[in-house]
């Protein structure tokens, strides 16, 4: 054989175990619930802040007392559209055989039961910095949730981004458990964060992406190009946002703004569930938004 021939190979091979080393899954450790029994009435709160009905109630169903997230909801974006699945406690149709182990590495990992990655439409790259009590909580209050029999419809995303091993690649690039701002930060504000950066995922929609889908955190929370390709997701730092902490507070709880308009699109259903959060829920993350760096 060719020298030229074998050092091909030998390449092809390293770089093949390279890849396929970087796209593993990583899953929670087995014994990472140990010691942890869910609450649904707390995981009720933890449901509203994280906005699960938001995006896996289907259409027109939104309000109910007892949300059946059955899905169906579409995401478009620059990578094809994405299909929110059916999450309710349906043993076939949904997730109500998955163990508790099953749901959380699901939630923070983005690993499905077989091990395979979820697409970052679902916001695992926030939920990874939730504590792992509250994610019990939430699976808790789920399984109390009604079930349903909708079928899950396939995301409509071409080649390569169907190539789902890939997506072990993207984590490795952009998935991080470390907050977007750090420092010292009132009590107040802390908690702020978490339910800003972890629980509510904000910059999903506030901080722009770069080509490859990754957040841009040198413009965090600084606004973005609405998916759907109507218009612009507002940029909500203090360099534009000139709203005082109270103002925040009032609009997550009312939907007013200080200039008696009224939240339009997706805030509306943010605005729902936050307004059923206690209020130092809201003044917190008024904190946390008065304290990020204003980015123009």
């Amino acid at each position: 054989m060719p020298p030229f021939l074998r050092w091909t190979i030998a390449l092809g091979l390293v770089g093949g175990a390279v890849f396929w080393g970087v796209t593993r899954p990583d899953p929670l450790p087995e014994d990472a619930l140990a010691g942890l029994n869910g609450d649904a009435a707390r995981g009720e709160q933890v449901f509203l802040a994280a906005g699960c009905a938001s995006c896996h109630v289907s259409a027109g169903a939104e309000g109910e007392e007892a949300p059946v997230l059955a899905g169906g909801m579409r995401f478009p974006s620059d990578f094809g559209t994405f299909i929110a699945p059916n999450i309710s406690s349906d043993p076939v149709y949904g997730v109500g055989s998955w163990s508790d182990y099953d749901l959380a590495n699901a939630i923070t990992r983005g690993i499905s039961p077989e091990g395979a990655h979820y697409y970052p439409a679902f916001p695992y790259d926030a939920y990874n910095k939730a504590e792992l009590g509250d994610i019990v909580d939430l699976i808790a209050y789920m399984r109390t949730l009604p079930a349903s029999e909708a079928v899950s419809q396939a995301h409509e995303v071409g080649f390569p981004f169907n190539i789902r091993r890939t997506l072990g690649g993207w984590k490795t690039l952009f998935v991080t458990d470390e907050w977007a701002i750090d420092g010292d930060l009132s009590p107040e504000a802390t908690r702020g964060r978490y339910l800003v950066e972890a629980l509510g995922h904000c910059s999903a929609c506030h901080t722009p992406r770069n080509l490859l889908g990754g957040p841009d955190t040198a413009q965090w929370l600084a606004g973005a190009p609405n998916p759907d390709g109507k218009g612009r997701v507002p940029n909500i730092t203090p360099a534009v946002l000139d709203w005082s902490e109270a103002d925040i507070a009032e609009y997550l709880s009312s939907g007013f703004t200080p200039e008696f308009d009224t939240a339009g699109g997706h805030m509306v259903a943010v605005v729902e569930k936050f307004a059923k959060l206690p209020e130092s829920d809201r003044a917190a993350v008024a904190a946390y938004l008065k304290a990020v760096p204003g980015v123009k």
